[in-house]
Order: structure tokens, then C-alpha cells, then sequence
């Protein structure tokens, strides 16, 4: 049962019987690609495709380089489901449209998910085309988890503390798959911003002095709702524009994609690497 402080489980529950319909398969493991991303989805093995239109209340991946299909497949023989395209908080929806997915993705059976987004570099020591493994991550969309009001609410309320949003053994693993690879996959803080704006120069100077890495516009709400359902998560950062407040740079949405992908044929390795461990 999901608990009504994501979304109304009637939602969930409509929206789950319509995949199970179409794929009648538990996967344990959920993605979500990021923009530039897509074609992460070419070494899965694909049983079925299905359109966000064709899921009941599921809302529509509206930013360019998000197709908005829900994937069914295999990745090393293990059932997978991936998100090819999401949804952010600056496009209009509400914290409960953003959740519903995740709440679905429980109901199928996931039990881990892998988020994955493209993200400027905040940290001078990064570089366009690597991938930071999310250690922690600062919340500056002021979005939470709980879309309902406090009477209907779950009484006492659950908390997902800071420290245990990210799965430390999925992190190492990570780490590990990077190394034995030979690509570089660093570990630092992701920040959620609101957007749908790049920072200024100041802007940038004041992320990376309270402790950020890197900066995006998504992440934060999925993976405090995934987390709140108990799941475990990864989170990857695909490193696109490198901040120089010094010498600033004009930064474009067809050029973050760009850079993005650069890292996919990284981020598929990670992605086959979790699966395998996870089905041992």
C-alpha cells in the first residue's frame, strides 16, 4: 500500500495496472535518465514502451532532450523499468504529480533507484563529460515530499534523515565499477535550485562556498519521495558546463545536452554493474 502522503493511492494503483497489463514482470531496480541521457536505454534489452500519455495521470516530460516513455526491459537479464525523461518543479507540476511516478515505480516492485541528471560543475577540480556519484545533496527548491495537508497526514509522520538519502553501499559500488573501468567518477554534493534559470557569477560563488559540487534543477523531490517509500537510491550527476565566475560563459540547454551525453556510455556501465551486484 503507498502511503497517501506521496499521492492518492488510488492514482498509484491506477496508473501501476496499466504497466503491469502491458509487462507483467517485478523489477527491482528504477532509472530515471536526465537530459541528454537518452540513449542510455540502447544496450537494454527492450520487451516494452510505453508513453507517458498512455499512463493515467502521469504527468508529461515537457523539457527538451526528455522523450517521456516509459521503459520495460532487461538489463544483465534482471527486469528493469527507466524513466527515458522527467519532470521538474519549474515546468508547473506539484510536489504530488512529481512523486506519483516514484510511488509507482514502488508499486511495480523497485526497490532501488538510480537518478540520474545533467548538472553544472561547481567544484574547479571537475571537468565536462565525468560523473559525480551523489554523496548528499542541498535542498534549495523548498519542495518536500508531503503534497497534503496536515490532517491527512500519517500520524506519527515518517522522517528520511539528510545522511540516509543516499545508499552508502550503492556509492561505493559505484566507485568501485568506475575504478575497475579506469573513468573518472567523483563523489560531492548535489544542489537542487528551482531554475529554469542558469546562476549568475555570484550565484555561483555562493553554491560552491556552502558546500555544493555541482548545481541542477531536478533530483531533490525524487529521491526525498523514494526515500520516504524506503527505497534505496543512487544518485549520478553527469557534469556538463564547468562554473567560472571569473570568466563566465554563455551556457545553452542544446549544449548541456551535448555535454551530457559524453558520459552515457559511463553511466551504462554503472547502471549494468548495480544491476549485476544486486541480482548475486
Amino acid at each position: 500500500m503507498i502511503d497517501p502522503a506521496i499521492c492518492p493511492p488510488q492514482f498509484v494503483e491506477q496508473t501501476a495496472e496499466v504497466v503491469r497489463r502491458a509487462w507483467p514482470q517485478r523489477p527491482r531496480t528504477g532509472v530515471i535518465l536526465g537530459s541528454g541521457l537518452g540513449r542510455v536505454i540502447d544496450g537494454v534489452h527492450i520487451e516494452c514502451e510505453l508513453p507517458y500519455e498512455k499512463l493515467p495521470r502521469f504527468p508529461r516530460a515537457l523539457a527538451a532532450g526528455h522523450r517521456g516513455v516509459l521503459v520495460c526491459g532487461q538489463v544483465e537479464h534482471q527486469p528493469i523499468l527507466i524513466m527515458d525523461g522527467r519532470f521538474h518543479r519549474y515546468e508547473g507540476y506539484r510536489t504530488s504529480e512529481l512523486t506519483l511516478p516514484i510511488a509507482v515505480l514502488k508499486s511495480l516492485g523497485v526497490e532501488q533507484l538510480i537518478v540520474t541528471n545533467a548538472c553544472g560543475g561547481l567544484n574547479p577540480n571537475f571537468r565536462s563529460g565525468e560523473i559525480m556519484a551523489i554523496a548528499e545533496h542541498i535542498n534549495l527548491l523548498t519542495l518536500g515530499p508531503r503534497p497534503l495537508p496536515p490532517s491527512a497526514q500519517p500520524h506519527p509522520p515518517r522522517w528520511c534523515g539528510a545522511r540516509a538519502c543516499y545508499d552508502h553501499e550503492l556509492l561505493a559500488s559505484t566507485l568501485a565499477i568506475a575504478r575497475q573501468a579506469g573513468f573518472v567518477c567523483h563523489r560531492g554534493v548535489y544542489i537542487g535550485v528551482a531554475g529554469p534559470n542558469y546562476e549568475t557569477r555570484a550565484e555561483y560563488r555562493f553554491l560552491r562556498k556552502i558546500g555544493g559540487d555541482v548545481v541542477g534543477m531536478s533530483t531533490v523531490p525524487e529521491v526525498l519521495a523514494a526515500r520516504y517509500l524506503e527505497m534505496r537510491v543512487l544518485g549520478l550527476s553527469m557534469i556538463t558546463n564547468i562554473a567560472c565566475p571569473d570568466r563566465p560563459a554563455k551556457t545553452t540547454h542544446e549544449e548541456v545536452k551535448r555535454l551530457a551525453a559524453l558520459a552515457i556510455p559511463n553511466v551504462a556501465k554503472i547502471i549494468r554493474g548495480v544491476v549485476a551486484a544486486s541480482s548475486a
